[in-house]
């Protein structure tokens, strides 16, 4: 039986240069697999290339509501965020990505599989690691880890001498990973960290300085952690998404630049776009405020700094993710209500919040006359919790 190997597959520069180089190299069929994470391409043309450029077989999978419901609704129960900014676009796509290259391998008796990232990136990690917890005993074949190309601009001249048509050009070289959640833009032009992105780059967002200048309402409903309706609209988890990351970009919202510490040690460049995960970020946070438990959620914030960094390194398959979210999970089950959000050039504001399962009580907090909060209770709780505070300055004071 002729080997087989299963690329995951993008009709990019790196992929499209790797269908050829894999059937030069190892002499084996390929097999590529597109994913349709809702990167708004066209996947009959895009599997039309790669049979042209050599593929012996293309899986096209539509995975928008899947990657919605199952990778990126799980992650915004955690609250998700790496080093503070980065909403984790690119990092929760690659275990569905190479989940599906796994089950594509078993069904072709595939001894391999393949991708496209780089030696220097955090992508490379996130596949293999995802492959390796699937299926043990696969072959992980990396090109860019091989071959003898060294540079985009040397990968384009192959596939120029090749006849592979690509998009990149040696003038605009910056890598572009786009889905449902995000656009990233990476390296090129962006690898001078003091540079200012050109305005012609952005895609999902209008620049904020030529954003309307009328301000936008949105409820976002929240059961169960999950988003289910936007200003009452019922949608399906990806038809949600979409309509935000619509409306949300058209006001600027959900730009972040950053200088990022890669898992495998470079500090790295980033540009992203996440205009309708901003809002959800922001509107989830709202609900929350509303009916969870102070020290469950203080307790919980400290383990979202893990949790983030288990979705960037490539852990989504880790006994210790798992564990994360089982709890994560549990804790969202009374995060039910609505979230009132203001969009207005760029920024994202919380206007309101409300929930069935509100923890605030207006008799307790208001400033005027109420009888259930007695405030000479208070005297006693500071003078208690000041004692170890009196206690280590008396003793300073005694010597």
């Amino acid at each position: 039986m002729k080997n087989k190997i299963v690329l995951a597959y993008s009709g990019g520069l790196d992929t499209s240069v790797a269908i050829e180089w894999l059937k030069e190299t190892y002499g084996a069929e390929v097999i590529a697999f597109c994913a349709d994470l809702g990167q708004g391409e066209d996947l009959e043309e895009i599997k039309k290339k790669a049979l042209q450029t050599g593929a012996s077989k293309v899986y096209v999978e539509d995975l928008r509501e899947e990657f919605t419901r199952n990778y990126l609704f799980p992650m915004l129960r955690a609250n998700a965020v790496y080093e503070g900014s980065y909403l984790l676009g690119t990092s929760i796509a690659r275990p569905l990505i190479a989940k599906k290259q796994i089950d594509i391998a078993k069904k072709e008796r595939a001894y391999a599989v393949a991708h496209g990232a780089t030696g220097k990136g955090n992508d490379q990690v996130r596949f293999e690691l995802t492959y390796y917890a699937l299926k043990p005993d696969i072959k992980v074949i990396a090109p860019w880890r091989e071959w003898p190309f060294d540079s985009r601009s040397s990968l384009i001249e192959y596939a120029q001498k090749h006849s592979i048509p690509v998009e990149a050009t040696k003038a605009k070289p910056y890598s572009i990973d786009r889905n449902l959640f995000h656009i990233s833009y990476e390296g090129g032009i962006l690898e001078d960290p003091w540079k200012e992105p050109p305005q012609d780059m952005y895609t999902m967002i209008t620049p904020p300085e030529k954003a309307t200048g009328k301000a936008r309402y949105l409820q976002i409903t929240y059961r169960n952690g999950n988003p289910v309706a936007v200003d009452g609209d019922r949608l399906s988890p990806a038809r949600l998404l979409a309509r935000l990351n619509t409306i949300a970009g058209a006001h600027g919202v959900g730009r972040v630049d950053i200088v990022e510490n890669r898992y495998v040690g470079i500090k790295s460049r980033g540009v992203y776009e996440t205009p309708g995960g901003t809002v959800l970020h922001a509107a989830h946070r709202a609900v929350e405020s509303l009916v969870l438990d102070r020290e469950v959620m203080h307790l919980r914030d400290t383990l979202v700094p893990r949790y983030a960094e288990l979705i960037y390194y490539g852990y989504w398959f880790s006994p210790e993710r798992v564990v994360l979210q089982n709890m994560i999970d549990d804790i969202q089950k009374d995060v039910t209500g609505t979230a009132r959000v203001k969009l207005y050039k760029g920024s994202c504001f919380v206007a309101g919040r409300k929930s069935p399962h509100s923890l605030y009580d207006t008799k307790l907090v208001t400033f005027e006359a109420e009888d259930v909060y007695n405030q000479k209770d208070a005297e006693g709780f500071i003078r208690i919790n000041a004692l170890r505070l009196k206690l280590k300055s008396l003793k300073h004071s005694s010597k």
